[in-house]
């Protein structure tokens, strides 16, 4: 139960080089609850959150912690408030130890020398208190990117940290991981620690949020309280319009089964029973949707279909001819993946436009001798640049510091330089703006149109009803449902995925 106000930030005002980001903007959370942030790319969020974490200075206004004026100049000042941010590009050091990531520049001493026996302790004491499935010995380097994220969180709670904010914390997360960290911040939030989550997951919004700040053109547009989060209230709210929610909430799902089949997975098993005897098939022209609960198996069925991850068992085939996969022999076969995290895995953030569309292209470009063609290069980023519509539309523009919409405007447009056969797309509006969102559904449908056979995961039930032909279900690891040639609903492949009828799933 969320208890007095901890964090207060009152007309806060920030313009660069004239332009106002944020005006008059009021933003409250009170201790023990989620508050979330939300809005479209651009709204202010960013702005907003490196004010209150000193990355900013604001131009006017007051920020109060405990029901005082405070200044915050730095992240040093924060700290010492109890505030604690973890943001989506992790600050862990591979090399080191859980315990020594976690006191990193703040380690026990005996003396000159560390104290590495007190610090384990330390910090396994944390562990305990906060049921982290972490071993303070265990080098990072071994761990997934969810348990990395956790002690980015162990950081903040070892400094006794009353707020944290948590950046998109689930873009980089499998399902699995996901539902870790929700059930960590029930526990946080059971413990009067305060959260502010930021996302463009609605779902997450709705499943874990007290209260939600909506940030519009770097104004207050609404503070909701939980029972006021409705979906169609959130986005109408967001972009300052109202939106036909039918295609989001119910559709009339047409399959061809006549046309010819592309993809044909039959008996696919994990090695670890993450899912198994996996069949199914996928049409040319069609947009097979997956749908089911986070830690369902989606993400690892279409990595093992893509040759990421090996099967133990099954047999893919693609127009007829059976593939011994992997990322290789994918690329080659005309299958492009959009993975799930897209940071790590899609794109290299520090290089630009030109050299992320020819990562996955380099046997296609020219060649002037032993060197690669840098026109040939530089003519293949302009042909992805207008055909999806790239912005900024330069090619020389490192995609780390692009929107999360133009990032996955990248991943997608370097697979459209190739003859696809069929497309992979995990997540696909992961962490992007409403606006973008259409963008990207508008490529994929584009794709189908043209013949090439796409399969889209997501967890976003309106997303997976608007992109898709036919949806399948998993649950546990087994497809459990099919939704083909019949007018479906959210509430339909939500009970699907979680085993009960429509009815009990409302």
């Amino acid at each position: 139960m969320a208890g007095s106000t901890i964090l207060e930030a009152k007309n806060i005002y920030k313009s660069f080089s004239g332009v106002p980001v944020l005006q008059d903007v009021h933003f409250e959370v009170k201790a023990g609850e989620v508050h979330a942030l939300m809005g479209e790319n651009g709204a202010g969020k960013s702005t907003l959150i490196k004010i209150i974490t000193g990355v900013y200075s604001k131009d006017e206004g007051q920020i109060e912690w405990e029901g005082k004026p405070v200044e915050i100049r730095n992240y040093q000042d924060c700290q010492k408030l109890g505030v604690a941010c973890i943001y989506q590009e992790l600050s862990v050091i591979p090399p080191l130890t859980v315990a020594q990531n976690v006191f990193l520049g703040r380690e026990p001493r005996i003396g000159p020398f560390i104290n590495y026996a007190k610090m384990n302790k330390m910090t396994q004491e944390l562990i305990d208190r906060y049921q982290f499935p972490l071993k303070p010995t265990t080098v990072v380097d071994n761990l997934g990117i969810g348990q990395r994220q956790l002690i980015e969180i162990l950081k903040g709670l070892s400094q006794n940290s009353k707020l944290l904010i948590m950046d998109e914390p689930t873009a980089s997360l499998s399902g699995k991981e996901a539902e870790m960290l929700f059930k960590i911040i029930q526990k946080l939030r059971e413990q009067g620690v305060s959260i502010i989550y930021i996302s463009h997951r609605l779902e997450e919004v709705y499943m874990l949020s007290d209260r939600l700040t909506i940030l519009r053109d770097g104004k207050n547009a609404a503070v909701l309280e939980k029972e006021e989060i409705i979906p169609a209230k959130v986005i109408e709210t967001m972009i300052g319009k109202v939106v036909d929610e039918s295609a989001g909430s119910r559709k009339m799902l047409h399959s061809d089964d006549s046309a010819p089949v592309a993809l044909d997975v039959k008996g696919l098993t994990d090695a670890t029973d993450r899912f198994r005897n996996i069949s199914f098939q996928v049409h040319k022209g069609e947009i097979l949707g997956f749908g089911g609960l986070i830690g369902a198996g989606r993400t690892e069925v279409v990595r093992a279909i893509y040759g990421i991850d090996k099967a133990a068992a099954g047999e893919v085939t693609l127009d007829g001819k059976k593939l011994s996969p992997s990322p290789k022999a994918s690329i080659r076969a005309g299958i492009g993946f959009v993975p799930e995290d897209r940071r790590n895995q899609g794109f290299i953030p520090l290089l630009s436009t030109t050299k992320n569309v020819a990562l996955t292209n380099y046997d296609i470009v020219k060649k002037n001798g032993l060197a690669i063609s840098d026109g040939d290069e530089l003519d293949m980023s302009k042909r992805a640049i207008q055909a999806i519509d790239i912005r900024p539309s330069d090619p020389d523009k490192q995609v780390g510091v692009m929107s999360g919409g133009n990032q996955q405007k990248v991943v997608l447009g370097k697979w459209l330089m190739r003859d696809l056969k069929l497309l992979i797309v995990d997540e696909p509006t992961a962490g992007i703006d409403v606006g973008a969102k259409d963008e990207i559904y508008s490529i994929l449908e584009k794709l189908a149109s043209e013949g090439v056979a796409v399969i889209v995961v997501t967890s976003d039930l309106q997303e997976l009803l608007r992109v898709s032909h036919r949806i399948l279900v998993m649950r546990k690891g087994d497809i459990v449902r099919e939704f083909k040639n019949e007018e479906v609903t959210q509430s339909k492949v939500l009970a699907a995925g979680q085993g009960v009828t429509e009815e009990e799933a409302k």
